[in-house]
């Protein structure tokens, strides 16, 4: 499945001049945890940066910087990492991990922002695919049962192992049969 059909097409912006509050402020009150900081070049509004809510913690709370004063353009990183739409989540992995980031911006074929991909998005998609699998299989074997007639279950019977047997740690008690 491509990114396209993953990630988020919401994109909030705020420009690189707003204060840090500004930012804030636009977060809680649009449920989001990044912000795109864009900048004027001629008539044209481009994005120059990231703001995230860790940055807002890192960067501003623990320096006890004037949220009022000190201006988004100082803070957001400067370094956009991005994925075309129509790369695989292996793909936008790797690039997470390169730019060691959480958060990619999704790209169209003319480079536009077409949304964001966060690894929570990614692990999500990855957790509903294992989970897919772990049903084929379960499906799988009651398939089989159905077509084979199901075989008894040998009743389980304790085993016990001799106190000291290497490579296992427990304590006396346990390893005195009951």
């Amino acid at each position: 499945m491509s990114i396209a059909h993953l990630c988020k097409r919401e994109i909030v912006s705020i420009e690189a001049t707003a204060t840090l509050k500004d930012a804030a402020q636009l977060m809680r009150t649009r449920h989001v945890g990044s912000l795109v900081v864009t900048a004027r070049h001629g008539d044209q509004e481009q994005a120059v940066g990231l703001i995230t809510d860790r940055d807002l913690v890192i960067e501003a709370l623990s320096r006890a910087l004037d949220a009022g004063e000190v201006r988004v353009g100082q803070v957001a990183s400067r370094r956009l990492a991005s994925v075309p739409g129509t790369a695989g989540i292996g793909e936008a992995v790797a690039v997470m991990r390169e730019a060691g980031v959480r958060r990619l911006l999704v790209t169209e074929v003319d480079g536009r922002i077409a949304g964001f991909i966060s690894s929570d998005d990614l692990l999500d998609e990855l957790a509903a695919q294992v989970s897919g699998l772990a049903q084929a299989m379960r499906s799988g074997i009651a398939r089989e049962a159905v077509e084979r007639g199901s075989i008894p279950a040998a009743a389980p019977r304790p085993v016990f192992l001799p106190y000291g047997t290497p490579g296992m740690q427990h304590s006396i008690a346990e390893s005195q049969p009951h």
